[in-house]
């Protein structure tokens, strides 16, 4: 056998499907016509991520209908494709309409500042799609294994910088779609498009190729002193740098992911590096050559394997660096000082830079809908029909109504008053500074709950802190339903990753502005033992804080956890002596402290 054919019997069926695909068509149309079955085939549900959507069941009706032999009750969802986060008013109601029509009476705000609507009927997504496009909307490249959603510091309207990050993340997005006509074919055309002489328009990926990305290729942009899209979390990363007002550039930061898998250590979450500079101008062409290395490098024998930073891990960052500069004919500039204070979003109402106002509304986990006692959706709709200006979605999964006029301030007020959405259990500190991914019942990988299970673990974790005095504390809390860590939980304070039904990974440490990993501290724990561990953390940290300090920078200086390196320490064995030494520790700590209380309490009797 060749070498050639030895590399291509070990390519994943992913890289196959996607080779013979004809650009993402695939039998997609063929599928969706099928009226036998509620889904589709394997190879197709593979390719119909890269049109933004994933085929999915209700996994709380899975065992039932596998035992009266029904197939499960496919459902499909579809991700927005939003470069920014912007939202008219107009694309909102639309939202809201197709999120009560087809997506069960609610919508969700997802980490990548988009819109997912879950539980579609085959039937109904190509009305979807229709209605979205419509609009001026689209799915295309929201999800697959190209450069997904771009997210950046969400508001535009802050200063005149923002408005240029916003129009640079335009423009990447822009340049780094896909080419192919199958999209506008399959869902809005029902025909090949054709070109200027009316004859069909044969395809080309001069970006991608035919195989496109070895697997999905994610950009965030910053603006400091913000870190809230977890800038170092990305393949790419880009911090703008301000002088005197004006934007200089970008520092350029590589190598950055979240994902990893249980038991697999060539598997682990990293943070990016900073590798240079580059004017605003070159932004776009640093951003082409970036994924084009990935392209041509990644590795297509093993999907777990696939990301960026592997690539860099593998290679190294000089390779890597060395690389770059060969393709774009120059090196990168070196970096330049910034600094991150915060990673959240600042909530109620900010003044912009033209006399507008922007009103940052917290949504607890994204979720947009109505419950009996806080009727969210009804409430952003009358928002929506007495706006002029527009919406802004964060990647905190929190809601931005920008663009607000000074006459229009106070009936926008009145609406916020009205429903309560500013006030109220939830809207406390603890979770505001919280995310969850969607995880059960729809995603297919959650080994675990996590939007629906966080708001009442907190619940029990708000009483803890309380008793300490830490009610108003904000400590990141993050919750994913599987370790591929779409919730960013790996750059959070505390994070639970779902590890089987009820059990959680717990992990401790990382800087509250996303700049430090957090490490692994308990394994496989259900409620009562996650309460009972952090019981007396909170204890500790109440008592023995430095003044500013975060709770992420206490668990390091108090033993709990060593600070993580880089993310190859994921799978590090030395968690476990983290625990033990801490145990041992906080064993000590907590008799020294009881000692003293009674040497206090017997001096005060004196």
């Amino acid at each position: 056998m060749s070498d050639q054919a030895r590399g291509e019997a070990r390519l994943t069926d992913a890289e196959r499907t996607k080779a013979g695909s004809r650009y993402l068509r695939g039998t997609i149309a063929e599928g969706f016509k099928d009226r036998i079955t509620g889904g589709i085939s394997e190879s197709d549900n593979y390719l119909l991520k890269f049109h933004g959507m994933y085929q999915q069941d209700d996994r709380d009706l899975r065992n039932e209908r596998m035992r009266q032999k029904l197939e499960p009750a496919y459902g499909f969802m579809i991700r927005v494709r939003i470069p920014g986060g912007v939202v008219s008013t107009g694309q909102w109601l639309l939202l809201d309409r197709l999120g009560r029509e087809y997506g069960g009476d609610t919508m969700r705000l997802t980490t990548r500042q988009t819109v997912q609507l879950h539980g579609l009927v085959k039937w109904d997504v190509r009305s979807v799609v229709r209605a979205l496009h419509g609009e001026l909307l689209t799915s295309i490249a929201a999800c697959g294994d190209v450069n997904r959603n771009i997210i950046c510091t969400p508001n535009p309207h802050l200063s005149p910088v923002h408005q240029e990050v916003h129009q640079t993340v335009l423009a990447l997005d822009r340049h780094l779609l896909p080419g192919t006509t199958a999209y506008h074919e399959i869902w809005i055309d029902d025909q090949k498009v054709a070109d200027s002489r009316g004859e069909d328009r044969k395809d080309e990926e001069p970006l991608y190729g035919p195989t496109y990305m070895p697997r999905k290729f994610k950009i965030a942009v910053a603006v400091p002193p913000s870190n809230d899209v977890d800038v170092f979390a990305h393949d790419l990363g880009l911090i703008a740098i301000v002088d005197q007002g004006k934007l200089d550039g970008f520092n350029v930061v590589v190598g950055g992911g979240m994902g990893a898998t249980y038991g697999e250590p060539e598997t682990y979450p990293q943070l990016g590096s900073e590798i240079g500079f580059c004017r605003p101008g070159e932004a776009v062409d640093v951003a082409e050559k970036v994924l084009g290395i990935q392209r041509d490098f990644g590795d297509r024998t093993n999907r777990k394997h696939a990301r960026l930073k592997y690539t860099i891990d593998d290679r190294g960052m000089i390779w890597f660096v060395e690389e770059l500069a060969k393709r774009r004919g120059k090196r990168l500039e070196r970096p330049r000082a910034f600094e991150f204070t915060s990673s959240g979003d600042r909530l109620g109402w900010v003044e912009g830079s033209h006399g507008t106002w922007h009103f940052t509304l917290f949504i607890e986990n994204g979720r947009i809908r109505d419950w009996d006692d806080y009727r969210l959706m009804t409430a952003l709709r009358k928002v929506a029909e007495a706006h002029r200006g527009d919406f802004r979605l964060t990647p905190n999964q929190n809601l931005i109504i920008a663009n607000v006029a000074v006459s229009e301030k106070p009936a926008i007020q009145a609406i916020v008053d009205e429903f309560s959405l500013a006030t109220g259990p939830r809207h406390s500190a603890l979770r505001r500074s919280a995310m969850a991914c969607v995880a059960l019942p729809t995603c297919g990988l959650a080994m675990a709950e996590a939007e629906r299970y966080l708001p009442r673990l907190l619940d029990k974790i708000e009483v803890l802190m309380e008793e300490v005095g830490l009610r108003d504390e904000e400590i990141t809390i993050r919750m994913s339903g599987c370790p591929n860590g779409c919730s960013r939980p790996y750059v959070a304070e505390i994070a639970f990753t779902g590890k089987a039904p009820g059990h959680y990974n717990l992990y401790l440490g990382a800087a509250f502005n996303g700049t430090r990993l957090n490490r692994l501290y308990r394994e496989n724990i259900a409620e009562e033992e996650i309460l009972s561990v952090l019981k007396p953390m909170f204890g500790r940290f109440a008592r023995e804080r430095l003044d500013g300090e975060r709770f992420g920078e206490f668990v390091i200086r108090a033993g709990y956890v060593r600070a993580v390196a880089s993310g190859r320490d994921f799978h590090r064995d030395d968690h476990l002596a983290n625990a033990h030494d801490a145990a041992s520790q906080l064993q000590v700590a907590e008799a020294s402290s009881e000692a003293s209380k009674e040497k206090d309490s017997d001096h005060a009797a004196e």
